[in-house]
């Protein structure tokens, strides 16, 4: 089979031995990829992973137990080790199991492949009425619901979101259909837009003073390390920071305003596909409350530029996909 690999120092498309699914795993051919920022991140150093990568995906299962075969599937990227003496997996926090791997990631291959090998116990069905292009945002559309299972986001909530990238345009979605007054602050006219389109009040950041001081709860989602600073100059007293960027370069952090000010602050990851799933078939309906994300589409390339694709993420644009049934 043809995918990208990251070898430490270069990303190239070549041939690989498909996988092989064992005990519990199923076999999955891609349909679309996504390319997000930790991909980037990870060409760069983070986690020091090496394989193929990608870890958002929709396909359909080619190889695994009869009940699944021939079903379009989203899967989770976390592969807990579910067994009986994991004090996470038994407490229902594979997410956070000590020994998982993590497709695309840690250990594990990942998603910009023709397959990608699965544990069939990360599977969930894609709705009918859900496209390729929607299904392949359930895994940051889950990162984005996370933060309503952390904190407690009450109806008018003044929420400020830093970064407009993918996930910063969905974590504001999410936070306005949950009731919160949400600010959106990104560097991106075109992106800002977006947001503006469906109510969602926005700020073109130019840098100098903050857009907003006293905030109830402040997402980072800028995707770099110096969106922190910043994120806690417009946090309340007593208020919620909720960190989304992962980034390859250490952040500089100074302490003393968390402690003076007694900020709360939130490490925010993966989440849950059920709500994700729930809201894109929504969005797909056109019913309340849904979100669909196709409009968040920029560019699509065929697998075999799969590393043109890439580069093509690394700009300002939004959302990348590799679709390789396209030549």
């Amino acid at each position: 089979m043809r995918a990208l690999v990251w070898d430490g120092s270069e990303a190239r498309v070549v041939d690989r031995p498909a996988p092989s699914p064992g005990e519990g795993m199923a076999t999955v051919r891609v349909a679309r990829a996504g390319i997000c920022n930790t991909d980037l991140e990870i060409v760069k150093g983070y986690m020091a992973f090496r394989g193929v990568l990608g870890h958002e995906l929709c396909g359909a299962v080619e190889e695994g137990p009869s009940a699944w075969k021939g079903r379009r599937v989203v899967a989770e990227i976390n592969f807990a080790c579910r067994a009986h003496d994991c004090s996470a997996c038994a407490t229902g926090l594979g997410r956070h199991c000590p020994r998982r791997t993590v497709m695309g990631i840690v250990g594990a291959d990942g998603a910009l492949a023709e397959l990608v090998a699965v544990p069939v116990a990360n599977l969930h069905a894609v709705p009918d009425v859900v496209s390729d292009d929607q299904a392949v945002f359930a895994e940051p559309l889950a990162a984005a619901f996370e933060i309503l299972e952390q904190v407690d986001v009450s109806p008018g909530t003044r929420c400020v979101v830093l970064g407009d990238g993918k996930l910063g345009l969905l974590v504001a979605q999410v936070l306005f259909h949950a009731g919160a007054r949400v600010l959106a602050v990104g560097k991106h006219a075109d992106k800002l837009a977006l947001l503006s389109r469906l109510g969602i009040e926005t700020h073109l950041y130019a840098g100098g003073s903050p857009p907003i001081t006293q905030a109830d709860m402040v997402v980072e989602a800028t995707g770099s390390a110096g969106g922190f600073a910043l994120a806690v100059s417009i946090t309340r007293p007593r208020g919620t920071l909720v960190l989304k960027s992962t980034v390859a370069e250490p952040a500089k952090v100074d302490l003393a305003p968390l402690v003076i000010h007694e900020i709360s602050v939130i490490g925010s990851r993966c989440g849950r596909f059920e709500p994700a799933l729930a809201a894109l078939e929504r969005g797909a309906r056109g019913a309340a409350h849904g979100l669909d994300p196709s409009a968040l589409v920029a560019a699509r390339f065929p697998l075999e530029d799969a590393r043109e694709a890439l580069r093509a993420a690394a700009g300002s644009t939004l959302k990348v996909l590799v679709d390789p049934t396209l030549t």
